[in-house]
């Protein structure tokens, strides 16, 4: 296969200063506010996005230096396939939240709930729409009845080593 590249377009600017004590999902960083900075030869395409209260912002886990198949996940004292979990630490070091757009100038974005290291590179952005994106789901897998300690739970610095 051909090598894939990708390009920011643009830096996401919050108060977390390290991967140590970063909050590991948007839920678990409520009220927390941030920055998007967008590059000059990008900043047309933010026109209409003013309209949306929320967004999915995708960006590279730039602190993530390697990847096992293998790991013991924030919510879980067992090892668990890599794919089964949200570790920022993966073979494409890609991440996904979903943040409230709260404002906007011609180049940059005001956002709430942002769960990432300060610095990280912006490699897209894609308007939240509820009715294309909610789903109800039959299963989480191991997560099961974890997911009320997110709010208390923040990253332990172990995947970005």
């Amino acid at each position: 296969m051909d090598k894939i590249q990708y390009y920011p377009i643009g830096i996401i600017h919050t108060p977390h200063r390290s991967t140590k004590g970063t909050p590991i999902q948007p839920t678990g960083a409520k009220g927390v506010v941030g920055t998007i900075e967008i590059f000059p030869q990008y900043c047309a395409g933010l026109a209409d996005l003013e309209g949306f209260s929320h967004i999915y912002i995708l960006y590279h886990f730039h602190l993530s230096k390697k990847f096992s198949l293998k790991v013991k996940p924030f919510l879980d004292d067992q090892e668990r396939g890599l794919f089964a979990t949200r570790a920022p630490s993966r073979p494409n070091p890609i991440g996904l939240s979903v943040v409230r757009l709260c404002g906007m100038t011609k180049d940059s974005l005001s956002i709430e709930d942002i769960d990432v290291v300060d610095g990280t590179p912006l490699l897209d952005i894609k308007p939240y729409v509820p009715e294309f994106d909610v789903r109800d789901v039959e299963r989480i897998g191991w997560i099961g009845n974890k997911t009320g300690k997110i709010g208390e739970t923040a990253d332990d610095g172990r995947f970005s080593k």
